[in-house]
């Protein structure tokens, strides 16, 4: 059983927005505030954010997405993660936010979409290309990609800050996943959470003000599902961290950035297993 549920920052109040047999992932929130998108089976679906039917995106010939999605700052594009063509491999597809005939933005594969920058130039991503996996960007409208991280071990997750100077990313580097921040040209990479968790998807709320992440157990490798998991709060600066909730969960709970634009509510997935 999936659930799509809300929770507000401050009272830490939960509201179910959408239960669910199907297996459903990575919620964003319309930049409006009037919807969510969520993956399904592959596909794209749009509810809105005070609870009702979903209905499905139409994404082309594109069918085969992953949790890795989202909107652009402006309201008018989607960006989609596809494994659809022959290699299976995952690729990066920007549309129009209600649907159409994705254009292929990333060339090259394995890439995972995760930051969209405020000004709606640039993507960044997370790519395997000389064996291991580190943070990329790439021009909206296609081109060169950029590498940004180049060291051993994973770097995933990059979401860029809302005033563009940053990107959040997550890092092994320093043994146990951490929260990091650098430059949007790769400059100044600086560990900011320093704890005894594996920390996951870090994304920076729209007023700049916090940081929300997912962390899982230090024994847990990669982002499972199915896990004990919680989603904690930050100041962007440092500072104390916060739980906000504890939650069966893990991959596809807050892959892909979900702040309401008020800052003031997280969307994310929570799960039940039922067994016959």
């Amino acid at each position: 059983l999936s659930t799509l549920e809300v929770i507000a920052i401050t009272s830490t109040d939960r509201r179910v927005i959408h239960h669910t047999t199907n297996h459903i992932e990575a919620p964003n929130w319309s930049p409006d505030g009037s919807c969510l998108h969520f993956k399904s089976a592959g596909r794209i679906f749009k509810i809105p954010a005070t609870g009702g039917m979903p209905a499905p995106i139409p994404t082309g010939s594109q069918i085969r997405c992953n949790n890795d999605h989202g909107i652009s700052p402006d309201g008018t594009q989607l960006v989609i993660s596809d494994q659809s063509q022959p290699d299976n491999q995952s690729r990066i597809y920007v549309l129009p936010i209600t649907g159409g005939t994705p254009r292929l933005v990333t060339e090259k594969a394995p890439s995972y979409w995760h930051g969209w920058s405020p000004d709606g130039q640039t993507l960044a991503y997370c790519a395997q290309r000389e064996g291991d996996y580190d943070i990329y960007t790439i021009p909206v409208a296609g081109g060169v990609e950029q590498r940004l991280t180049r060291t051993p071990g994973l770097d995933d997750g990059p979401d860029y800050s809302p005033d563009g100077k940053f990107i959040y990313f997550n890092s092994e580097r320093s043994s146990l996943m951490q929260i990091w921040r650098m430059r949007t040209d790769g400059s100044e990479q600086t560990q900011l959470t320093h704890d005894d968790y594996n920390n996951w998807f870090a994304h920076p709320s729209p007023d700049g003000r916090w940081l929300v992440f997912l962390s899982y157990e230090k024994d847990v490798k990669g982002h499972p599902e199915n896990k004990d998991v919680t989603l904690r709060l930050m100041p962007v600066g440092g500072g104390p961290i916060r739980v906000l909730a504890k939650l069966f969960g893990g991959q596809g709970t807050i892959n892909v950035p979900s702040w309401s634009p008020d800052s003031q509510r997280i969307a994310f997935v929570s799960y039940q297993l039922v067994y016959p």
